[in-house]
């Protein structure tokens, strides 16, 4: 007998039609919108919970929808780490945490113990493949485009065990078709490619709106510690920013180093921002190394082409990753993902950039 399957149904195109291939194969599901308390755009919700088009769509699906609040979760796990690695002057990556804590997390645990599902689906554009060992392998969608088997590299063994993605062997252009074939578009709400939490991306206010966030006034200098200009605030910068400095000079400047405690940002020509290579700790391995260095291509962001790399497993865990060439502008809370050719092997948090 098929195992009952639980599907995220966030409203958007993607789980929707991950929803409808899923049926064609599997007779026992329920769907789940989960609710973080950061719905204030978009439709509203009905007196169950579930936003009128996402209600409407679940009719056409013939897929009943359940509801689950998971704002405590959600502000534990994701919001609080995310600003707490700002004021460390890092840059989080949020929807990275939210896979392993939040979806693969309490949704997978709320889905099995108030719903008896076994398995979790969402609209990840990934696939997983179990090997002959019966160990879970992560692999890039079919549409290398919208691949997002990066978000996923933390994710444990029995989180991926737990996983399906029906939308792992198409491309978005298909899902889009495929929408619209079946009159299901008319419910999608739009996509959108911001922090689901933050607001027209504005990040600088979101911050300054959490109690004890400070933002003050400080200096920007360049690479010579000269004093070159002033900010407004340390937390509206990344590494690698360009915009928002506003200093005249021969060149563009970029930011290069964010130091909260000193209240200092430390900018460089676009050169400066290269890096030999990148620390990394944190690391959660989903095919474990059988040795302590070996060749593998790193991608230190999500829009970043992965690299060639040399990484050197160190007896406390973390990891050194030498590029074959410089990568620029490496950023401390960011994650690095590790892959041989479509397989992520695992993924760490960056620490800081490497240079000898």
């Amino acid at each position: 007998m098929a195992s009952r399957i639980a599907i995220a149904m966030s409203g958007g195109v993607d789980s929707m039609i991950s929803a409808y291939l899923l049926k064609q194969t599997c007779r026992d599901m329920v769907g789940i919108h989960f609710i973080t308390g950061f719905e204030n755009e978009g439709a509203p919700p009905g007196p169950d919970g579930v936003p009128e088009p996402l209600a409407r769509a679940s009719k056409e699906l013939d897929l009943p929808i359940e509801v689950v609040n998971l704002q405590e979760e959600f502000h534990t796990h994701v919001v609080a780490p995310f600003v707490d690695t700002y004021l460390k002057g890092r840059t989080p990556n949020p929807c990275m945490v939210c896979n392993r804590t939040v979806k693969f997390g309490a949704l997978l645990d709320a889905a099995r113990n108030r719903f008896n599902a076994e398995k979790i689906a969402t609209g990840h554009y990934a696939r997983v493949r179990p090997d002959s060992a019966g160990r879970f392998r992560l692999v890039k969608g079919a549409d290398l485009k919208k691949d997002q088997s990066y978000f996923l590299g933390f994710l444990s063994q029995a989180q991926l065990g737990a996983a399906v993605f029906p939308l792992g062997e198409f491309t978005k252009d298909q899902i889009r078709e495929k929408a619209v074939e079946l009159g299901l578009d008319k419910y999608t709400k739009p996509e959108s490619q911001e922090t689901c939490f933050i607001a027209d991306d504005r990040y600088r206010d979101f911050l300054q709106n959490q109690p004890g966030f400070p933002s003050r006034p400080g200096d920007v200098v360049n690479v010579q510690g000269e004093v070159i200009g002033r900010h407004q605030g340390v937390f509206a910068f990344t590494i690698g920013q360009r915009r928002g400095i506003n200093i005249p000079a021969s060149e563009a400047y970029y930011v290069q180093a964010i130091d909260p405690a000193a209240n200092r940002i430390t900018v460089c020509f676009k050169s400066g921002l290269l890096s030999r290579g990148v620390h990394v700790g944190g690391v959660n391995w989903i095919v474990p190394p059988q040795k302590n260095a070996f060749e593998a291509a790193t991608r230190i962001r999500y829009r970043h082409k992965e690299a060639a790399s040399a990484i050197e497993v160190l007896e406390d865990g973390t990891v050194n990753v030498w590029f074959d060439e410089p990568q620029s502008a490496v950023t401390p809370g960011q994650g690095a993902v590790f892959y041989q050719e479509d397989e992520v092997l695992g993924a760490g948090w960056i620490d800081k950039p490497l240079n000898q």
